[in-house]
């Protein structure tokens, strides 16, 4: 019999463990068989795509399709929010400027309360400037509120 330290002794047991837990979720993935997949149409994943007579007709006769960034949607940020501000209050002042696809107040999890920012989805990149530029510094709900483009943030 060989005599082993304690340490090397738990970090042999620990490693068989892992090798058993290892073999046991292969054997219940074998068991449980395969999963259902989602069932999505073409236009789900194509998105605004143009189809491919779109494109044809677009490098056949250039001038006749319009090349505006207008469908392209744009996420702003919304800074200095009062506490009673809602969903529905920033869908109504952004909505002046063109159509709102989401608006979001974010709140804290553990007590639902306002954590003072939030961010609109404009549907079209056109009305981002127009609504930046008039709701910039402009009073909501007796606060003065920031609005700019969203960035992404680095996690």
């Amino acid at each position: 019999m060989t005599n082993f330290s304690a340490g090397k002794r738990a970090r042999e047991m620990n490693r068989d463990r892992k090798r058993q837990e290892k073999s046991q979720g292969k054997a219940d993935k074998r068991r449980s068989g395969p999963r259902e997949l989602p069932v999505v149409t073409a236009e789900e994943i194509t998105g605004n795509v143009p189809s491919i007579e779109e494109a044809m007709r677009a490098i056949e006769n250039p001038g006749s399709v319009d090349r505006t960034a207008g469908g392209i949607r744009v996420r702003l940020f919304v800074g200095s929010l009062a506490d009673s501000t809602t969903e529905a209050d920033l869908r109504a002042v952004f909505g002046q400027f063109g159509p709102v696809v989401d608006a979001v107040v974010m709140t804290e999890r553990a007590t639902g309360a306002s954590r003072g920012f939030g961010f609109v989805t404009m549907a079209s990149r056109k009305d981002a400037p127009k609504a930046i530029d008039a709701l910039n510094g402009s009073e909501l709900n007796g606060r003065s509120i920031v609005v700019n483009v969203a960035t992404e943030r680095g996690r």
